[in-house]
C-alpha cells in the first residue's frame, strides 16, 4: 500500500499580541491627549464653521480673554500675560523663523470687537498675512 502523505494546515498568524499592543498604544494616548492642549480658557464664540485646514507645522494661537489680556501658546507658560508689544515682537521672531506657521487668534466671545481688531493688526504689523479665527462648533 502506499503510503498517503498528509496535509498540513497552513500557518496560522496568531493576532493576539498585536492586540495588545494596540491596546497599550490606546491608553497612552487616551492619557496624553488631555495633557497636550495648553493655553488659557476662553468662552469662544459658537458658530455654524468649516473646521481649519490641516498642516505640518505646529499653529501659533494667540489667545485674548476675557479680561482683554493677550497670551501665546508657546514656551513654558503658555499662561503668561503678554503685553502688546511683547506678542508683535514674539510673533515677528517666530515668523522669521518659519514663515509658513499657520496663526490663529481665540478671542473670548465677551472679548470688545475692538480688542480682537487691535491684535489683527498687531499681527498685520509683525509680518502675518493671514489670520484664522478660532470658534466653537454649534451643538
Amino acid at each position: 500500500m502506499a503510503r498517503q502523505k498528509r496535509r498540513r494546515p497552513m500557518a496560522e498568524i496568531n493576532v493576539v499580541p498585536y492586540i495588545d499592543v494596540m491596546l497599550v498604544l490606546l491608553v497612552i494616548f487616551m492619557v496624553t491627549a488631555p495633557m497636550l492642549s495648553q493655553g488659557v480658557k476662553v468662552e469662544l464664540p459658537r458658530t455654524a464653521s468649516e473646521p481649519t485646514p490641516q498642516s505640518e507645522a505646529e499653529p501659533l494661537v494667540i489667545t485674548v480673554t476675557a479680561s482683554g489680556d493677550y497670551h501665546i501658546n508657546l514656551g513654558a507658560d503658555p499662561e503668561q500675560v503678554l503685553a502688546a508689544e511683547a506678542l508683535a515682537l514674539r510673533v515677528a521672531a517666530l515668523r522669521q523663523l518659519n514663515p509658513e506657521t499657520p496663526v490663529y487668534l481665540r478671542g473670548d466671545r465677551t472679548v470688545p470687537y475692538g480688542k480682537v481688531v487691535a491684535v489683527m493688526a498687531l499681527l498685520q504689523n509683525a509680518g502675518v498675512e493671514g489670520v484664522g479665527l478660532l470658534t466653537e462648533p454649534l451643538e
